[in-house]
């Protein structure tokens, strides 16, 4: 082998790997992102988030086109329509808030089968007939109470503390619990908040309370006034 046959192997060489340890920090940026918690979905974007947002936000009656995962102009001004109905910034980016929003985010709560059952129970009762928004809204409300200091810290005691939800000793609260609750339920619970941090609600039709026609309102879904 000559001299001028080993400089150019020897290159060759060098090119490979120089391509292969190229190659070996990208592979390992990707399995790094991979692994990322929250991903921040924009116009562009592709892939299952972005089918699991399309598929949401159909349900919700936002999004009209296919749920192909290509994050195009008809999902970003579906994302804004729905930021914008839940009072968050209306970016048209799907980032960790508006996730959370959409009941495809992890909240970081924890709670127990019956805990879930409970919430959807009261939903069920309270907010029969209301948009899926709305029961959303009304499952919020309680668990803003869990967290806030003026109620009971538990989602049991908020629900059955004494003259708080009239539902409970009523004959809706034996009714079979809507699925749409069900679902309601698990969406509150992983941080959908379409009232904007509201802890009290009441349907003007149906009360005359001064203490609840008093309270500010955040925003009205349906029926019921949210309040603080």
């Amino acid at each position: 082998m000559t001299g001028y046959t080993k400089r150019v192997l020897a290159i060759l060489l060098a090119v490979v790997l120089f391509f292969a340890i190229s190659g070996g920090v990208l592979t390992g940026i990707t399995a790094d992102n991979a692994g990322v918690s929250w991903v921040t979905s924009r116009l562009g974007s592709t892939g299952s988030e972005v089918r699991s947002i399309q598929k949401k936000l159909k349900s919700l009656g936002h999004y009209k086109g296919n749920v192909d995962g290509i994050y195009g102009t008809a999902t970003k001004n579906a994302v804004t329509a729905f930021q914008r109905s839940c009072g968050i910034t209306a970016d048209g980016i799907c980032g960790k808030k508006t996730l959370l929003y959409l009941g495809l985010g992890d909240s970081g709560n924890s709670y127990s089968d019956s805990d879930v059952e409970l919430l959807a129970k009261v939903i069920s009762a309270e907010a029969r007939g209301e948009s899926y928004e709305g029961q959303v809204a009304v499952g919020a409300v309680i668990l803003n109470r869990v967290a806030h200091p003026s109620f009971p810290d538990s989602l049991s005691g908020v629900v059955y503390q004494k003259g708080a939800f009239s539902c409970v000793n009523d004959s809706n609260w034996y009714q079979p619990v809507a699925e749409s609750s069900k679902r309601a339920a698990r969406d509150a619970l992983n941080g959908w908040d379409p009232t904007g941090g509201a802890i009290y609600y009441f349907n003007p039709a149906k009360t005359n309370d001064a203490f609840m026609h008093s309270r500010p309102v955040i925003k009205t879904i349906g029926s019921h006034r949210f309040c603080m």
